[in-house]
């Protein structure tokens, strides 16, 4: 079975003691072995959701509560280290969360967030202190990234998430599997082309884990039921950012395994959206399969896109001579290995791969994508390579679904 292994949990220590068990105490020598949990208390919503964000940038847990009377059963659901404390209510909303703190014996620790110089922030020091609570140094507004970092630093992993053994099985059962979303983008225009799926494990205790292991392959038992869920997920979120940011063309990922199965391709249809604002689905399916799985794969491409889905070769490589010469080639795009395109600019061998696809691609008709794209030279180079579309860290990193909303939206207002 799919498995993340650890090699900071004692091995035959029961998975669930650890799930149960606050992150404070499983620091040993400076060396954090469980992802802390930060609590964002204010009462506006949208500085809540802020500041979440911004804690999660550092791979850190969070939740959130409005103030004093959900904060007993917020911190009761998860085992918290730090309560990050807003003032938007006014000083004495906050006055109540730093009493029911106290009351409850908070281990954790308190970091106050709100204008610099204001009268409230101080007021509010001095009853954090005569409560006796752990107060960090107070977060002013405005605040820039190495500030949070620096109150956060006793929090933040050395060595990146732990990781111990989930199967897909327990994954799907416990609902820590998520989708997040990274933009295509137009290699000349550089406007957005839709958007990749792909897959994330939000672990109660190690945080946001991307899940590489977790792609079970054929053999597993599992297979089919992670696939259903990834199809199921995006069509739920195409349906989100229809509602807040307008339609939006997704790709997601599926074994061939999926897609031969013999039910594989009626699920696929099943779960389409019947809104007449869809503009159909990619599937992108690894070069490796393909090749390895032609025949049945091309009938499965000219099935679907009767259904208004097209069918993607990924991840292709130095072995794109396996794709060439083809009498039908129904795939409408090709999309180079990331570990080509990454540095492509500087070496030539990289080069010459990106190159092959890219005429392979023009010359069945079919749109070349660059995965990886992390610098501007690369970029260059792919254009110059004749790639239509591409995605990577310089046009951002893959984000959960609601964040990927609020960047679109934000992005189709008016400059």
């Amino acid at each position: 079975m799919a498995a993340l292994h650890d090699r900071s949990v004692t091995e035959g220590e029961p998975m669930e003691e650890l799930n149960q068990t606050t992150s404070a105490h499983f620091v040993a020598f400076g060396r954090r072995k469980i992802l802390a949990c930060v609590c964002v208390v204010d009462a506006k919503q949208h500085l809540r959701q802020f500041l979440s964000d911004a804690v999660e940038e550092f791979g850190l847990l969070t939740a959130d509560c409005a103030g004093a009377d959900d904060i007993d059963e917020r911190l009761e659901r998860q085992p918290t280290d730090l309560v990050v404390l807003g003032l938007s209510a006014g000083g004495q909303e906050a006055a109540r969360v730093l009493t029911r703190l106290a009351a409850r014996g908070f281990a954790g620790q308190v970091l106050l967030w709100g204008p610099k110089d204001s009268s409230a922030l101080a007021a509010l020091r001095q009853l954090g202190e005569e409560l006796d609570l752990a107060l960090l140094p107070d977060l002013t507004t405005p605040f820039g990234t190495e500030a949070l970092r620096n109150r956060l630093a006793p929090l933040l992993p050395v060595d990146g998430p732990p990781r111990a053994p989930v199967d897909v099985a327990e994954a799907l059962k416990a609902g820590w599997l998520e989708l997040w979303y990274q933009h295509k983008v137009d290699v000349h225009s550089l406007a957005p082309r839709g958007a990749e799926a792909t897959l994330r494990m939000r672990h109660p205790s190690w945080g946001v884990v991307a899940p590489s292991s977790l792609l079970a392959d054929e053999r597993d038992p599992q297979s089919h039921a992670l696939s259903s869920f990834v199809l199921q997920t995006a069509m739920d979120d195409w349906h989100f950012f229809l509602g807040r940011s307008g339609p939006l063309d997704l790709s997601i990922n599926l074994p061939a395994a999926f897609l031969t199965n013999a039910t594989g391709v009626d699920d696929l249809c099943r779960l389409l959206p019947a809104h007449p604002a869809f503009p159909g689905l990619t599937v992108e399916v690894d070069g490796a399969d393909i090749a390895a799985h032609f025949e049945p794969l091309r009938e499965v491409a000219r099935r679907v896109r009767f259904h208004n889905v097209a069918v993607t070769v990924d991840n292709l490589g130095v072995d794109w001579p396996a794709l060439m010469d083809l009498e039908r080639f129904p795939f409408v795009e090709i999309k180079v290995d990331r570990n080509f395109v990454n540095g492509c600019a500087d070496d030539r061998l990289k080069r010459n791969v990106c190159r092959s696809i890219a005429e392979l691609a023009a010359g069945y008709g079919a749109r070349a994508i660059a995965e990886g794209v992390d610098s501007r030279a690369d970029l260059l180079t792919i254009r110059e390579l004749g790639f239509d579309l591409a995605q990577g860290s310089l046009f951002g990193q893959p984000v959960q679904a609601r964040k990927f909303a609020r960047a679109r939206f934000n992005r189709a207002l008016p400059q």
